[in-house]
């Protein structure tokens, strides 16, 4: 077990105050609270609870990112859009975990790469919005900013910023990370469990091809235990979370000095991201991050510049250590194929080896005209395609996808094997932000991606 992390004790001011620099800076996308009492409350008991995650796990992480960066392993990151309280029960976290489980069995197997499992859970509970308010039928109101902050339903009381929440989203991903804990180390991720994990899934094509993976992973693992292998370290699986750093009256209070070494890490999380909206060079975000010893990852846009790729490296990634940047990169199907290949290149000629991964997700979006946003699964799909294309041309590593998922059987991305079209998005459309692909539209992808790599 990772030793503990002791919150904020600390003998150099330096660090705290290096810390807390972002403040004095321009920040994006954090809520209005109206009640400051009830927010610094809300930071003095998050900054005395334990750590949702230790600081050895996460030196950990770095280490398998740095293998996937070099072209050695590949990171399957995948959940929610945004996690909801109410959506954190036994059976959904799961059923995420299955899928995540299923689709990282299709990668290893079919492409003979190790996969590193990680989730957008136990902490996705905030989001950015383009929008501070959100008008409905002459009202206006503030923005749903995820439920770490506000509520869904569309009344002033609903929508008013709850300080109280930041410390249900730590309980509750808590538990999400207990639960999680539990399933991974306890056997139910035991790779002798393949068919298992296909139990209470609607029966589909993608299924059916998971099912004849499954019966020859058994086959292979029949053979090794007759020859004697030890398949011990089978029962068990590395599983680590993440969410985007987004709001600081969270991340701030969750950061700890580790004992080990008087250096801090945000330990809400295994790993945490910087979103589109909040790359900012001199902004509050990026400076906070910089000074934490956790994988960081960065949301890049089609409008991202090489001059920009190559300033963040120098403020996250000052001493080129691998495993440190995830560079991850949401720039649409139509666009990626022109706007990747610059950044390849000039990432050759720099002396930095960050860790490229595709999200396919959110550069395709788009609302139907009954009012739904969705996505079009072929473009999603023709976006991953267009990532490892720009991969193999630059001669770069392909290192990962990250995937707004579920479990669930929901209809909110148009296309698939199962072709839903926009009269089947009302059926089971149930995010409260962006789509997801269910669970058949996910394990179809992940039959894609082991193409790709296998064809690397």
């Amino acid at each position: 077990m990772a030793q503990l992390s002791e919150p904020f004790v600390v003998t150099d001011p330096d660090v705290i105050d290096g810390l807390d620099h972002w403040r004095t800076l321009p920040i994006k996308q954090q809520p209005t609270w109206h009640d400051g009492a009830a927010v610094e409350a809300a930071s003095a008991e998050l900054s005395i609870l334990p750590p949702l995650v230790f600081a050895g796990e996460v030196d950990t992480l770095r280490t398998r990112l740095a293998s996937a960066a070099r072209g050695e392993a590949f990171l399957l990151q995948g959940g929610d859009c945004a996690e909801t309280f109410a959506g954190a029960t036994a059976d959904q976290i799961r059923d995420r975990v299955k899928t995540i489980l299923q689709m990282a069995v299709v990668l290893t197997y079919g492409a003979s790469v190790p996969v590193i499992k990680m989730g957008r859970m136990a902490g996705q509970f905030a989001k950015p919005r383009s929008s501070d308010t959100e008008t409905r039928d002459g009202v206006t109101l503030p923005a749903y900013r995820g439920d770490i902050v506000n509520g869904y339903d569309f009344t002033p009381e609903s929508r008013r910023a709850d300080a109280s929440r930041l410390v249900k989203g730590y309980h509750t991903s808590a538990s999400t990370i207990n639960l999680i804990r539990a399933f991974t180390q306890g056997g139910f991720a035991d790779l002798r469990q393949v068919h298992s994990w296909n139990k209470g899934f609607a029966s589909n094509p993608a299924n059916a091809q998971y099912e004849h993976l499954a019966r020859e992973i058994d086959k292979a693992i029949r053979f090794m235990e007759a020859a004697g292998a030890d398949f011990d370290e089978l029962k068990r699986v590395e599983f680590y979370t993440s969410h985007e750093g987004l709001l600081m009256d969270y991340e701030r209070p969750l950061t700890r000095i580790d004992s080990r070494t008087g250096t801090p890490y945000v330990l809400s999380s295994h790993f945490v991201w910087i979103g589109e909206r909040t790359r900012d060079l001199d902004g509050a975000h990026v400076d906070f991050l910089s000074r934490v010893r956790n994988p960081i990852g960065v949301k890049l846009g089609p409008t991202t510049t090489a001059d920009d790729m190559l300033r963040l490296i120098d403020k996250l990634d000052p001493e080129r250590e691998p495993g440190r940047l995830t560079f991850i990169t949401r720039m649409g199907a139509g666009t990626i194929r022109d706007a990747l290949p610059p950044l390849l290149d000039a990432i050759k000629k720099a002396d930095a080896t960050p860790l490229w991964v595709s999200d396919p997700m959110h550069g395709n979006g788009l609302t139907t005209p009954t009012g739904y946003k969705t996505r079009r699964f072929e473009e999603i799909m023709d976006e991953v395609k267009g990532f490892f294309e720009a991969h193999r041309a630059a001669g770069t590593h392909p290192g990962g996808i990250h995937i707004e998922l579920t479990g669930d059987d929901v209809t909110e991305c148009l296309g698939g094997s199962e072709h839903i079209d926009e009269a089947t998005l009302a059926t089971r459309y149930e995010s409260l932000c962006d789509p997801r692909l269910n669970h058949m539209q996910s394990l179809e992808l992940a039959f894609l991606v082991a193409e790709e790599l296998a064809a690397d």
